[in-house]
């Protein structure tokens, strides 16, 4: 106990604690309380700290902020413009397409289950796979009454939605140019010994910031690899398969086992248990080998240092917390529990060296 006690006396007894201790509740409170109001601000605000690692490298071949920024914005601009009006149309077709067979794709799963307890009667019985197949059916069915309840409901977002991406760019633009001008504002609340909240914010504007701008490129990459690779194949819904690939790499480990399974069952609805199946398995498989040993390591490589355990429970305790926003940034979060556990313990020990 006198270890803890110790411990808890040198936590309590530093005005540091409690400034970034205040900061860290301060932050958190806004984003559970009014996070759905300023959603578009913590976007805008997300998406300037993204592009800002895109302003610096401009700005260190000799060319000043403000048009750095409005390269940057520009660039960011026209990508937006893109995902909206040459993505998005043949999204929504190939998930229209997807939804008006599912009934048959469901009929044939079916099928195709009902035919096991003749094969493995010993494994699987006929009234256990019948009320196996009945709450799938009743799972299905409630399912697709909230994506259409959520599709009416959004119907009547569309000009609030026409409007956030009118003011996105915009915000952005102004949180990259007055960059200075809002973090010198910011300073003004904070005591004026504020060591560990600037150490723990610099740490988390290095690892977090590499990490998301990491995960960025390598979510583009495997889409597009994806989706290459199975247009060679001829797999249908290709855009909607490969975008839900790139995609799963924000989840480590998980993400890739999840969507194997709407990748298989599209490939085995489409061809069978034939050649074709096992060729576009067999790619998809080299590419997720290729994602974690080799584009992983390249772009991340000493940028987050979380064992996979930590991994794993940050997704769980997020997840649990946040749902699919905390899967979403289980690892930044992590990160940042990381940056604060990191920058306590450094200054512990610059401490206790000084007082030997």
């Amino acid at each position: 106990m006198q270890p803890l006690r110790a411990f808890l006396d040198r936590l309590l007894g530093n005005p540091q604690f409690f400034t970034l201790a205040a900061v860290l509740v301060v932050l958190g409170a806004i984003v559970l309380w009014i996070g759905d109001l300023l959603a578009p601000v913590i976007a805008a605000l997300v998406i300037a700290f993204l592009l800002e690692g895109l302003v610096r490298p401009i700005q260190r071949l000799g060319c000043p902020r403000i048009v750095a920024v409005s390269l940057v914005c520009l660039v960011f601009v026209v990508a937006l413009v893109f995902l909206i009006l040459g993505l998005a149309p043949l999204l929504i077709r190939q998930i229209t397409e997807f939804l008006a067979r599912l009934p048959e794709m469901v009929a044939s799963t079916q099928t195709l289950l009902l035919h096991l307890p003749e094969r493995y009667p010993q494994l699987v019985s006929e009234a256990y796979l019948l009320g196996l197949l009945e709450s799938f059916r009743v799972q299905i069915a409630s399912y697709g009454q909230q994506f259409v309840a959520y599709g009416l409901a959004s119907m009547r977002s569309v000009i609030t939605f026409i409007i956030y991406l009118v003011l996105l760019p915009i915000m952005v633009f102004f949180f990259l140019k007055d960059k200075d001008v809002i973090i010198n504002w910011l300073r003004r609340f904070l005591p004026d010994d504020h060591r560990l909240a600037s150490r723990v914010w610099a740490d988390i504007q290095m690892q977090v910031g590499n990490y998301v701008r990491g995960k960025i490129w390598e979510i583009l990459i495997v889409w597009a690899a994806t989706y290459i690779t199975f247009l060679f194949c001829r797999l249908n819904y290709a855009m909607l398969l490969s975008l839900l690939v790139g995609l799963s790499v924000i989840i480590p480990y998980v993400g890739a086992i999840v969507v194997t399974i709407p990748v298989a069952v599209v490939a085995y609805m489409q061809w069978g248990a034939g050649s074709d199946l096992a060729i576009t398995l067999v790619a998809y498989l080299v590419i997720q080998i290729l994602d974690g040993n080799v584009l992983v390591p390249l772009l991340l490589s000493e940028v987050v240092n979380l064992h996979p355990i930590a991994v794993i429970a940050a997704i769980l305790v997020f997840g649990g917390l946040w749902g699919f926003w905390g899967v979403f940034f289980a690892i930044p979060l992590a990160t940042v529990v990381q940056a604060v556990l990191n920058a306590w313990w450094t200054r512990d020990m610059v401490e206790d060296s000084q007082g030997c």
